[in-house]
């Protein structure tokens, strides 16, 4: 299975040190050349450990040979839309709801950071969720308490 990923899921399992489930869960984690330009910035949570992991899974894309509804995506967004088309990927790891509808209309299987989460737990991968959650709640990123909570009871934890 193949997934592609958009910054702000590799930036939330960054954050609660889950990268590896991808690499468990996935056989080929590929990203566009602007998501990896978008996580890289100095500064940007995470920077440092996202440019090790994704510095063999960038996959250049070119944007002109392509028509998606944008609905005002950002160019790592588009990009990552794209390149699920063109290697007929299985999952779009995005948690951006703006992108996630338009990902949606134009027939792109999604998964989120915290879906990935459960799917790990569901395949025996990982036993509790509630620590990433905790480390997810303890960040300065947002999820909202509600979106956490329905995460936890799923899991039944």
């Amino acid at each position: 299975m193949i997934i592609i990923a958009d910054s702000s899921g590799l930036i939330f399992l960054a954050t609660c040190n889950c990268l590896d489930l991808l690499e468990k869960l996935f056989d080929e984690v590929k990203v566009p050349q602007a998501v990896f330009d978008e996580l890289i910035i100095e500064g940007k949570p995470q920077s440092e450990i996202l440019r090790d992991y994704l510095n063999d899974k960038i996959v250049n894309v070119e944007l002109g040979k392509y028509i998606i509804d944008t609905g005002n995506c950002g160019k790592g967004e588009l990009e990552a839309m794209v390149l699920y088309k063109k290697l007929s990927a299985d999952f779009l790891l995005v948690d951006d709801l703006r992108a996630r509808k338009i990902a949606e209309l134009n027939g792109i299987k999604i998964i989120g950071s915290l879906g990935i989460l459960l799917f790990g737990k569901e395949k025996g991968l990982i036993s509790k969720i509630k620590p990433s959650l905790d480390k997810l709640r303890n960040s300065e990123l947002y999820i909202s308490e509600k979106l956490l909570k329905q995460v936890q009871d799923l899991a039944n934890e």
